[in-house]
């Protein structure tokens, strides 16, 4: 784990295998993560971050460095944006040698992933997260894509880094909220493959939990590895079934369906790691009907994610209706059956495919707010 000694390394061991290395102050290990003979840089950064642009070019000055500036959040992953970073990549010249860097959030490492991956069928991709869901989730693992009016992420590529950065110094200008967000993804990992990450929540202060806690520090490492386990065994999402079995990959989208369903019918005004906790909690329902999941594992969902101030509830702003019809177009979704990621036991994700309308709908009345 990240100490005084120096930061970690994380291989993730895919075909194309890369390192994410995690520890504080350590950005200026970014020129050794692009591939030789790389003569430009298009760096993929949000407005909200553009104070940290000149000091992070300057890692960058044996190299033609090109700034593409997009939007804050879910706007920047739209066709659009992405046309437009296109564009600015042709007009510079870019070639299959050079590189795309990402600097911010998971947003950002969603569209730059996806743009490195269409340009000229692929460039290479390094990225700098500066959220905690940006990186235990966003920037590992070559997930890349853009929303449409159907729904969240329905357009993308898999297009692995060539290595990822987590510089644990930038959390600490990160808003509170959005830290706490961030753990959703973290303390999901924990039901699904990692039990201790539980163990450290429930026994770590959350007040303490800043930019330099060792905990902290160790929770981001843990969620890391078990993201980097997961993709190394089922990069493309091949392995998980339509009925009950292990998902493989699909075991990391745990609480995403319904998620991605609320996130969508509030036009993304809530929170990534927010939605993920509401479905994270809705599924461990899910799975008490239809599984007989203990009911003590259902409870210690509500109670490690409360712990961290994230909600467990819903606050019906849509209805069940316009949910199920969002959770139809599920990436998991096989025809007409929509699939879900449930627990039979504490780290033992399962497929669920169809399950009834009626334990649907008794497990979202059980996470709406009273």
């Amino acid at each position: 784990m990240t100490s005084a000694a120096g930061p970690t390394s994380i291989r993730v061991r895919t075909a194309a295998p890369y390192d994410v290395v995690v520890g504080h102050d350590v950005l200026d290990r970014l020129p050794g993560l692009i591939p030789a003979g790389a003569q430009r840089v298009a760096i993929v950064c949000p407005e909200s971050l553009e104070d940290l642009l000149d000091p992070f070019a300057d890692l960058l000055d044996d190299y033609e460095v090109v700034v593409l500036q997009v939007p804050d959040g879910e706007e920047a992953k739209t066709a659009e944006v992405a046309s437009a970073c296109w564009d600015a990549l042709g007009e510079e010249g870019f070639t299959r040698s050079d590189a795309v860097v990402t600097l911010g959030g998971g947003t950002t490492s969603d569209l730059g992933g996806f743009v490195a991956a269409t340009w000229l069928r692929g460039v290479a991709v390094v990225h700098v997260p500066t959220t905690v869901l940006g990186m235990v989730d966003a920037a590992v693992g070559g997930k890349t894509g853009i929303n449409t009016d159907a729904g969240k992420n329905l357009v993308g590529a898999f297009h692995e880094p060539a290595g990822v950065l987590c510089d644990l110094a930038l959390l600490a200008s990160l808003p509170r909220p959005d830290l706490v967000s961030g753990l959703a993804e973290v303390i999901k990992c924990g039901f699904i493959a990692d039990p201790e990450i539980l163990r450290l929540v429930e026994e770590t202060d959350p007040s303490t939990l800043t930019a330099d806690s060792p905990v902290l520090a160790e929770l981001i490492e843990r969620g890391i590895r078990v993201k980097a386990e997961v993709v190394a065994g089922d990069l493309e999402e091949k392995v998980g079934t339509t009925t009950t079995g292990h998902p493989g990959r699909e075991a990391l989208n745990y609480g995403h369906t319904l998620a991605h369903a609320i996130e969508r019918a509030s036009g993304y005004s809530i929170r990534h790691g927010e939605a993920v906790a509401i479905g994270c909690v809705y599924v461990a329902e899910l799975a008490r009907r239809t599984g007989g999941l203990d009911a003590a594992l259902v409870e210690r969902h509500r109670a490690v994610l409360d712990r961290v101030g994230l909600p467990t509830s819903y606050d019906g702003s849509a209805s069940f209706e316009q949910l199920l019809a969002a959770m139809r177009v599920d990436k998991k979704a096989r025809g007409s059956l929509i699939r879900f990621v449930v627990l039979d036991r504490l780290a033992s994700p399962v497929s669920l495919a169809g399950p009834s309308e009626d334990d649907l709908r008794s497990a979202f009345e059980a996470v709406l707010a009273r």
